[in-house]
């Protein structure tokens, strides 16, 4: 049975949970909602998710939200074998590290550059970019040496990372300085299943809507 997942295409984090789905072979629901028309503030969203965020998952009453979180429980849930999300306790530790260097930092630093420009009509700040930079200098570094996030077999990390770099380099950050980012970038959209459905061609729909509130 197909699980019901609320999102927005262009989001990134939902983007993330859509390339683990299709790595593992899930069916999801699709269910878009309109955030601009309060569609995630209704009775019945706030019934499943009280903080009203999205992406979230709702695998037969079991509710959760957080990109991330549903990644990981789809692939542990999901997954023929846990190459995405290795058992191996170092190894996991390593792949939850770059989850939550996503989370905390890159994504983080790109949201703080560029949504005060996207929702609040601001400037872009030339101090909040050198701080999306140095971000991309810390992953330029973690890359050195092997193909992927974590060692050279495509994980968990690497399906989050890409929908945020892919946001990154779509709003037009220049990644030619990181070049082992961009070695990387490639090989991950050449392995990484349905990447084009999941994430290709939906951060054009983040572009196309960022750039028609960026003119307004």
């Amino acid at each position: 049975m197909p699980l019901d997942f609320y999102y927005l295409p262009g989001s990134a984090p939902c983007r993330a949970v859509l390339l683990a789905a299709k790595a593992v072979g899930v069916e999801l629901n699709c269910k878009m909602l309109d955030l601009m028309k309060g569609e995630h503030l209704t009775p019945e969203f706030l019934k499943i998710n009280p903080q009203h965020t999205i992406p979230t998952l709702d695998d037969n009453g079991f509710a959760l939200w957080e990109s991330r979180a549903i990644m990981t429980y789809l692939i542990s849930k999901s997954g023929k074998d846990d190459s995405l999300y290795p058992s191996d306790p170092k190894t996991r530790a390593m792949i939850d590290q770059r989850l939550y260097f996503d989370l905390g930092t890159l994504y983080a630093r790109f949201g703080e550059y560029f949504y005060p420009v996207m929702f609040a009509g601001a400037s872009f700040d030339p101090e909040k970019l050198s701080k999306l930079q140095d971000a991309l200098k810390f992953f330029d570094i973690f890359l050195e040496g092997h193909d992927f996030a974590v060692g050279n077999s495509l994980t968990v990390a690497d399906l989050s990372l890409a929908a945020t770099v892919s946001t990154i380099d779509v709003m037009e950050v220049d990644l030619a300085p990181y070049k082992n980012v961009q070695r990387w970038f490639e090989k991950v959209k050449a392995t990484a299943p349905g990447y084009e459905e999941a994430n290709g061609k939906n951060v054009l729909i983040f572009k196309q809507w960022a750039d028609a509130l960026v003119k307004k």
